[in-house]
């Protein structure tokens, strides 16, 4: 498997450099040379497998280089050991739809799925080439958390974690600043999320500095997030889907990783239909998918903080995609975004992504009586990201089974399930204690300078 950069087709990258860079040189992503496709024949032959034994399947073709078969096996049985369920994921029905809990891992989010396999990813990595890395990663509320989860005590990396001051839920900060681990750092920067994630990319692309510290990254825009989120894809659709169906999915979207790997799934030949953009009030991807105009807006603060973004960095991937895989074109789109503020994509391109794509979007009232009715109604607790993603299914009408991915634990967000249902969503019992623990982060402004020093004192 061969990866090429979104801004510059030409030079080839191995999984190795992917992992370990995150984002290409040129500030470009990168993405597989070539998608491996499946036949109708050879999918039946992944139905009844385990998800672990699907897991192994489907990301070894990504990174048969740099892992034989068996190290990926123990390295997803060791990354899902400790997950509350069997199979990694539970589907239940609700109502006339799926609803895909994402959430049995560490830190309760759908980000601990592909996080803990990173997590092991790179010590195998770093042990076979006897080198450090230092990751540094923006958060709008779980991948800080998760990432942190995954990475915590580990040898020959340290984490740096920048996220929203007061602008993520207090059990979402204290899964990252109660753990006490010499080699993670929790920043919390006076700003959002759009803002943190930039000066990551800015650390990134300021070469002096991302290679003095042998930087690397984590965030969705790491394309091996992407290749473990993948598999539920596939699982999920193998539990309610008969052969050859079409069926649709609902995702609630910030960066666009997650819906991503739906994508990239629906290429590998899975039979999807529609995947549903579900978005609260920053809805940046509902207007580009309506007008083809990508242009980012002031960021709103919502009950569902990890969708409150106006950058949506993975969209990048689709453009390339749908540009027919030309970098330049992708480039130039991009720099287009950077100095005037949008771009347009062609009618032709915005064709292409409505064949695949639909967008939905909830204010912050539908948003909680979404909450409201599915307790009312199902007598189930779910968590203000997933009741988006319910809710754009209400305001759509497809053909075909839905899935809805349930993306975090209710108790993540007690305040508002709490203030909606009159029912506290507790944490599970072995997570309880985070609640008491003592808390560790650093105040900075919005500084790159100054963040830049805080790292460089401490790696």
């Amino acid at each position: 498997m061969e990866y090429v950069s979104t801004r510059n087709a030409k030079k080839v990258f191995s999984f190795k450099d992917v992992f370990l860079k995150g984002l290409a040189p040129d500030g470009g992503l990168f993405v597989p040379k070539k998608i491996p496709l499946y036949n109708s024949r050879e999918l039946e032959k992944l139905r009844n497998l385990s998800y672990n034994e699907l897991a192994t399947k489907i990301i070894f073709k990504f990174c048969s280089e740099e892992f034989d078969e068996v190290e990926i096996k123990d390295l997803i049985k060791n990354s899902y050991k400790n997950f509350r369920v069997n199979d990694v994921v539970v589907i239940k029905k609700i109502g006339k739809v799926n609803l895909l809990e994402l959430f049995h891992g560490p830190t309760l989010a759908f980000k601990d799925i592909a996080m803990q396999v990173i997590g092991n990813m790179y010590e195998k990595i770093l042990e076979k080439n006897n080198s450090k890395v230092n990751i540094v990663v923006a958060t709008s509320g779980d991948t800080g958390a998760a990432a942190i989860s995954a990475i915590k005590d580990r040898k020959n990396m340290k984490i740096f974690v920048l996220h929203p001051d007061n602008k993520i839920s207090e059990v979402q900060r204290k899964f990252m600043t109660t753990v006490n681990s010499d080699n993670v750092f929790n920043i919390a920067l006076a700003s959002n999320f759009d803002e943190c994630q930039k000066f990551v990319k800015s650390m990134f692309s300021d070469k002096d500095f991302s290679s003095s510290i042998n930087m690397s990254g984590v965030n969705s825009i790491n394309w091996s997030r992407i290749v473990v989120q993948i598999v539920y894809y596939f699982f999920s659709y193998f539990k309610v889907a008969k052969r050859s169906e079409k069926i649709n999915f609902s995702v609630p979207t910030g960066n666009f990783g997650d819906i991503y790997a739906g994508y990239v799934a629906k290429k590998m030949g899975l039979p999807i239909n529609k995947l549903i953009i579900a978005t609260n009030s920053n809805d940046i991807l509902k207007r580009t998918v309506t007008t083809g105009i990508y242009k980012p807006l002031k960021v709103e603060h919502t009950v569902s903080p990890s969708m409150d973004i106006q950058v949506a960095s993975n969209f990048e991937r689709l453009v390339f995609d749908v540009c027919s895989c030309d970098s330049n074109k992708t480039l130039k789109l991009m720099n287009d975004l950077s100095e005037i503020g949008e771009f347009k994509l062609e009618k032709e391109e915005l064709k292409k992504i409505k064949e695949s794509f639909c967008s939905e979007s909830l204010s912050e009232e539908e948003t909680k009586s979404v909450i409201k009715k599915t307790y009312k109604n199902q007598k189930m607790l779910i968590d203000p990201h997933t009741a988006v993603a319910i809710g754009a299914v209400n305001k759509i009408s497809l053909e075909g089974n839905t899935v809805i991915l349930a993306t975090a634990h209710p108790s993540k967000f007690s305040d508002v399930v709490m203030k909606e249902t009159g029912i506290n969503p507790e944490l599970p019992e072995n997570l309880k204690n985070i609640l008491d623990k003592k808390e560790k982060y650093e105040k900075l402004p919005q500084d790159l300078k100054k963040i830049q020093n805080y790292i460089l004192e401490r790696v």
